[in-house]
């Protein structure tokens, strides 16, 4: 395509807004990002726009494997998921006090409905990544050009389309002094691995479940949607069996890159491997253990000398979580993002307003140490105000 910053172009500095609704679908994250003519980046506004209860539901369910009842759900899903996308925009920049015109562009990565980077039947043939939120819709309803559909280029070239931040995790967050990694725990775990040498490069890649498998089971369980401070896990015990048969998931054993998703961690998985005898808050201390677990060994396994995890997402706000993954970590510091100035709960909407700026400028998004595709790709298409 023809490159935006050839001689005479300017560059895309100005305003944007990135969108978010992540694997755990609670809520709309809305960023509203500043970048500068270096490309440096900050934020200026964000906001969560919460589900409707019923539409959120479903959208679990379907990621989660249910099946589809027609065409014409999927269709209405995909412009229910768009109105309310729009929606949580107007209603950011409503709160920040800045009209429409003067946001260059949204960066929207829409809510996931199915993610098989290995295809369907887990065979390599017809790979795909699926996420709705009609993005014609949320520039119609905005004003505002949309850049959408940012995982499946990199899917078409061989990659996961996932994970996409580790770019912009490297340029807020690397340091010269220590071997860093960023923790992203969302409904699934990711890590970014920062070598404290730059020719170290950039990896990154899922873990496994974060919190998708902890709020399910309290959802089903107390009829809350996540455990408050991990307070349920914290009440009962790990149950070394159960976790035992948790770990020989051999998803686990998977080298990267790899990306996982709902439908692949789901209660049906867990209740596979119960006895039924298990107490309610015994299974959730040890699903909360498996997470624990399994962000660690990784870590370890590809980055043994980090001393330091900075951990965003809403998993951030469960301390009990924290204090687990420490444990395992014995040397590490675990911290938040926001002791560097970072934002938890909005770096991903903050990477996709930078997506959306990497795509209007022709520069490729991904990268594929990360992703393992072929090459680097400029991901998303540009839907016009």
């Amino acid at each position: 395509m023809p490159d935006p910053l050839a001689p005479g172009t300017p560059d895309a500095p100005g305003l944007y807004v990135g969108l978010i609704s992540g694997t755990s679908a609670d809520g709309i994250d809305a960023a509203l990002v500043r970048f500068d003519d270096a490309g440096a980046c900050q934020l200026l506004e964000g906001h969560t726009h919460a589900w409707p209860d019923a539409l959120r539901r479903r959208l679990v369910e379907i990621g989660q494997g249910a099946k589809v009842e027609s065409l014409d759900e999927i269709a209405t899903l995909d412009v229910q998921v768009g109105e309310h996308f729009a929606l949580a925009a107007l209603q950011l920049l409503g709160q920040a006090g800045v009209e429409a015109r003067s946001v260059r562009a949204i960066g929207s990565h829409g809510q996931t409905v199915r993610h098989r980077p290995a295809g369907a039947a887990h065979d390599g043939h017809h790979p795909f990544t699926w996420q709705i939120g009609d993005a014609h819709v949320i520039a119609e309803r905005t004003g505002i050009a949309t850049v959408a559909d940012f995982r499946r280029r990199d899917v078409a070239a061989g990659g996961h389309g996932a994970p996409l931040l580790p770019a912009l995790h490297d340029a807020l967050l690397r340091s010269r002094d220590e071997d860093r990694a960023v923790l992203n725990l969302g409904g699934i775990a990711n890590l970014t691995l920062l070598p404290a040498d730059p020719a170290g490069g950039v990896r990154g890649f899922d873990t496994g479940p974060a919190n998708c498998l902890m709020d399910a089971w309290c959802l089903r369980h107390t009829g809350q949607g996540h455990d408050a401070d991990g307070a349920l896990a914290a009440s009962g015990r790990i149950d070394a069996a159960l976790l035992a048969r948790l770990l020989e998931e051999p998803w686990f054993a998977l080298p990267p890159p790899k990306s996982t998703g709902r439908e692949q961690f789901h209660l049906d998985w867990v209740e596979g491997r119960l006895q039924g005898d298990e107490s309610v808050a015994d299974v959730q201390a040890t699903l909360m253990e498996l997470s624990a677990k399994t962000i660690a060994d990784a870590l370890l396994a590809q980055q043994r000398d980090t001393r330091r995890v900075l951990a965003c997402g809403g998993g951030v706000r469960n301390p009990r979580l924290l204090e687990r993954l420490a444990a395992h970590l014995p040397g590490v510091q675990v911290e938040s993002t926001a002791v560097h100035g970072v934002d938890p709960d909005l770096v991903e909407a903050m990477g996709f307003a930078w997506l959306a700026r990497q795509a209007l400028a022709g520069r490729a998004g991904n990268l594929p140490s990360v992703s393992g595709a072929r090459g680097p790709r400029v991901l998303g298409v540009v839907h016009p105000a």
